[in-house]
């Protein structure tokens, strides 16, 4: 029997098979290997181990969104730092810190609070560590070097001295003016699990602040924080500090007053 007039005209039925076959291929998920190998790929070139972790030997590995880092830092805060930064990234469903600590100086020691006041000035854009030379001497900080201001002095001696261990700091810093600062660009270049990191980091540094009861996260630079205050001033102060880490481009402050709460 001829074909009628309509079979004639049906589009045959490979070229639709095909096309559904390719959008499934086009819109599926990632597959886990995928997903392991940008894990890996936005690990070593995040922000924090291109400048913070640079120096160290530092090993990624993930499967299925599991990683694990191992290899060698040269400060137990750089251990740290790594973990806090995987952490933050897309996939990441947990993270198995192996990473072994090279010649760390005792706890509390000047070389231990001087690599402590360097990571703190470190992660904040309002201040310089390349251009502020720490000194230490039983607990007492003496700072030298070049900064910008009068209010970029302040700023430097504020954040030495609130580095839990740091008994006085002394600034000795030179103002010099018209000095270059570091440009509004640096902002863009820096990735959300980078940010939260060194916020993390910060809080954790800083003795007038609790990391351990603060939540942060970060999405296109603007950094939601959460958790318990101890009382207005440590709320105020922590957005303060996170408003001047490097990449934050704003501050949406949820935190709870442990006081106010109680009260209720």
């Amino acid at each position: 029997m001829p074909p009628t007039q309509a079979a004639r005209h049906r589009p045959p039925a490979f070229p639709v098979a095909l096309t559904l076959a390719l959008s499934a291929m086009l819109f599926a998920p990632l597959n886990a290997t995928e997903t392991d190998d940008r894990i890996v790929s936005a690990a070593q070139s995040s922000y924090v181990f291109k400048t913070f972790l640079i120096d160290d030997a530092i090993r990624t590995e993930s499967k299925d969104g599991a990683v694990t880092l191992t290899g060698t830092v040269h400060e137990d805060s750089h251990k740290q730092l790594a973990q806090e930064t995987v952490s933050g990234l897309p996939g990441v469903k947990s993270v198995s810190n192996m990473i072994e600590v090279k010649d760390s100086p005792p706890a509390q020691s000047d070389t231990w609070l001087y690599l402590k006041v360097k990571g703190a000035l470190a992660y904040h854009s309002s201040v310089s560590a390349y251009h502020t030379k720490v000194d230490l001497k039983q607990g007492v900080v003496t700072l030298t070097g070049e900064t910008a201001s009068e209010a970029q002095k302040e700023l430097t001696t504020a954040y030495a001295k609130d580095v839990d261990g740091v008994k006085d700091v002394k600034n000795e810093m030179t103002v010099v003016a018209n000095k270059p600062t570091a440009t509004a660009a640096l902002v863009t270049m820096i990735d959300d699990a980078s940010i939260t990191a060194q916020v993390r980091m910060a809080l954790l540094t800083h003795r007038s602040t609790s990391a351990f009861k603060t939540t942060v996260s970060t999405t296109v630079g603007v950094v939601t924080v959460g958790g318990a205050a101890k009382n207005a001033a440590e709320k105020e102060l922590v957005t303060k500090l996170v408003t001047d880490i490097n990449g934050v481009k704003s501050v949406v402050n949820n935190m709870v007053v442990e006081l106010a709460a109680a009260s209720n």
